[in-house]
């Protein structure tokens, strides 16, 4: 027998098999009639973040929760992809529909891009205004200020639409409303951030370093001699995932459980399952395992989770 050629078969043979749970790992995560969404209205959101300064990634993701990515009632009936209602004011077509009372009345529009610009308009209220001081990439404090001011009763929805962003890579399209001095500024701090010096810590007998102001995956990696992949694989994001000042990111992969005595977690708003395992350094895989949860669920305020 040519061992040479058994041995060469069975990389292969693992090879594909990585890349099959690869794929499929992928898909359990996306899906098309979403990405579908995305792809059609992102220039619509994008346009809306450069005209009102609200991250393109926020308004993506409540279109695809409130909309249903497009498919609900009132998004095909009345092109009204975020669920807003009439009031006093409105003074355009309407359509009915049972929501918090039996028969509410809700704006109906000529096109869904009509939509968009309404709801940008709607988020002007005077009790959404301390959003507009949070940095245009910041979508988890957005998303988190939307629930905390009312804009939905639901005590996951902070949570909903960060799984959409993070799932979707949704955050990608914040960057594209960045003016030219932004660009700029940006520039500048990647230029500093080469000085900079990440102290290593240790947590959960796993090595890490905490984000700054500015910094990537790449640098990080850089500053290390690591490879921006490896510590992307590490902490279980795309390499371009946005890093925001105080982010745990490991430098060696994580566990299957939390050290004693993290037992167990309470979600908070605005957490997702991918923050709650960094936060304890598990693999996303085995805490959503643990709690006899897939891919799909979003954690819901005050919910207690397993973490060993």
């Amino acid at each position: 027998m040519d061992t040479s050629i058994t041995h060469s078969k069975l990389i292969a043979f693992f090879i594909f098999i990585f890349l099959f749970a690869t794929t499929v790992h992928s898909q359990e995560k996306r899906n098309k009639v979403y990405e579908d969404y995305i792809n059609l209205y992102k220039d619509a959101a994008v346009s809306q973040m450069k005209k009102y300064n609200i991250p393109a990634s926020i308004t993506l993701a409540q279109g695809l929760l409130e909309s249903g990515a497009g498919k609900g009632t009132l998004a095909k009936s009345a092109n009204n992809h975020f669920g807003i209602k009439c009031n006093s004011d409105w003074t355009g077509e309407k359509v009915y529909k049972d929501d918090d009372n039996p028969n509410d009345c809700f704006r109906k529009y000529k096109k869904a891009e009509e939509s968009f610009d309404d709801h940008a308009v709607f988020l002007g209220k005077p009790r959404y205004k301390d959003l507009f001081s949070l940095d245009i990439t910041d979508y988890k404090n957005w998303a988190k200020g939307l629930q905390q001011s009312g804009y939905a009763t639901d005590k996951a929805y902070a949570n909903k639409l960060i799984k959409l962003i993070e799932d979707y890579e949704i955050y990608q399209f914040d960057k594209k409303g960045f003016s030219v001095e932004k660009i700029k500024q940006i520039e500048v701090r990647k230029e500093t951030i080469k000085e900079i010096r990440h102290t290593p810590y240790k947590t959960h007998d796993l090595v890490y370093v905490v984000a700054e102001d500015g910094d990537t995956y790449g640098n990080i990696a850089a500053e290390f001699s690591l490879n921006a992949k490896d510590i992307a694989k590490y902490n279980e994001v795309s390499p371009d995932f946005p890093l925001k000042k105080g982010d745990l990111v490991y430098l060696e992969k994580k566990k299957t459980k939390a050290d004693k005595p993290y037992y167990e977690h309470v979600v908070q708003i605005g957490e997702s399952m991918h923050s709650i395992s960094q936060l304890y350094g598990i693999k996303l895989d085995y805490l959503l395992e643990m709690n006899n949860k897939g891919y799909e669920y979003t954690p819901v305020e005050g919910v207690v989770l397993k973490l060993r």
